[in-house]
């Protein structure tokens, strides 16, 4: 198989599994639990229909829309996501300059493997820094000072991962950052050359945001798991919150809001925008599909603050059920990184190509010219 193969995000998905080491695939792949919250990030879409008009005159579409204060060419983010070199050697270099391409929102974590600022000399499209509070609060205030100095367009604080979910097949593969070459694995990482090769002659793998203050993830090996369970603040609360909003000082975004509750706080601290999330899957499994909660949210706080649908977008059509559904926009992480995985920039951008080319046609044949057509009244629910 090779990128003209290509035709969906599971095609993508299957080349980065043929093209990884396990434990990297499995990493990227793989969720909490059993899983299940996982799948039914992207099963939930099939529960809503899409009810289209005919004979509505659609030569000329606008696919645009605004989110955060920044003009986007389709109504899509590129969620965050850590460790992006051990996927590919160009890792979030690649995504960014693929989404500046598409007019699209990307974000970095804490976790990136390019700095702030070379992130931030790389593209002037709209930017997010995805923050993760550590127990070190001269690490993160040094992290959002950099973010102010290098004019990142806005903040999303993490709320769903003071403790690492139990993802098990990391468990089993022993996969770690940086990737380490354990007994288990050898003969997948050298079955796999080109992956190994770039892993291991290109530029080292570390972890810039963070090495200045710490050395877990970046010179020394350690899980995701353990990283989360040792580094990162489990005091952090609302006050906590708002006393970040007040220190970054532009837009300000929480990830990880799944309750009506916390969306009416996250109003009330003065947030620009939530990310409805449950981080893949990756955390508290047995939680309800992002696209689940959508309507409740919307309900609760709709006209009031920015709805992101983060988590299990596979396809055109679930991006513009989630904005029938009340939200601002639909992201994800996977529906770029398997593309990322397989063929670095060239995949993440024939995979947003495709995106694209499903969101437009969608749109054509719902019989709408504007991505404020994409109302309730278009969306039926089984």
């Amino acid at each position: 198989m090779k990128l003209s193969d290509c035709h969906n995000i599971d095609d993508f998905r299957t080349l980065a599994k043929a093209r990884l080491p396990w434990p990297v695939f499995d990493y990227i792949d793989g969720a909490a639990d059993d899983e299940l919250t996982k799948a039914r990030n992207s099963s939930a879409f099939d529960e809503a229909d899409l009810v289209p008009d005919v004979l509505a005159g659609v030569a000329e579409i606008d696919t645009s829309c605004t989110i955060m204060g920044r003009t986007s060419a389709l109504p899509l983010m590129l969620s965050p996501t850590a460790v992006q070199r051990a996927f590919h050697w160009q890792g979030e270099k690649a995504v960014a300059r693929a989404a500046e391409k598409f007019g699209l929102w990307f974000g970095i974590s804490s976790l990136a493997t390019h700095s702030i600022e070379d992130i931030a000399a790389l593209t002037g499209g709209p930017k997010l820094f995805q923050l993760y509070v550590h127990k070190d609060k001269g690490l993160n205030a040094s992290m959002i000072e950099r973010c102010q100095h290098s004019g990142f367009d806005a903040l999303a604080l993490t709320v769903d991962t003071i403790v690492s979910g139990k993802r098990e097949r990391c468990l089993r593969s022993g996969f770690t950052t940086p990737p380490r070459f354990s007994p288990s694995a050898i003969w997948s990482y050298a079955t796999r050359p080109r992956w190994t090769l770039d892993y291991l002659l290109r530029d080292k793998f570390r972890l810039p945001n963070l090495d200045t203050h710490v050395a877990e993830g970046s010179g020394k090996a350690v899980s995701i798991a353990d990283y989360f369970n040792t580094m990162l603040d489990t005091s952090m609360d609302w006050d906590t919150a708002a006393r970040i909003r007040q220190d970054w000082g532009g837009t300000f975004c929480l990830k990880g809001v799944m309750s009506a509750g916390d969306a009416r706080r996250a109003v009330e601290i003065g947030a620009d925008a939530i990310m409805v999330s449950n981080h893949g899957g990756r955390q508290l499994d047995g939680s309800r599909s992002p696209f689940d909660q959508i309507r409740e949210i919307e309900d609760a706080v709709g006209g009031e603050i920015e709805i992101i649908c983060d988590g299990g977008v596979r396809r055109g059509t679930h991006v513009l059920k989630a904005i029938c559904a009340g939200a601002t926009a639909a992201s994800g992480g996977r529906l770029y990184l398997y593309a990322l995985a397989a063929a670095g920039q060239d995949g993440v951008e024939r995979a947003l190509g495709i995106l694209r080319d499903e969101i437009e046609r969608g749109m054509r044949l719902m019989g709408v010219t504007s991505v404020s057509q994409l109302t309730a009244e278009r969306l039926r629910w089984r």
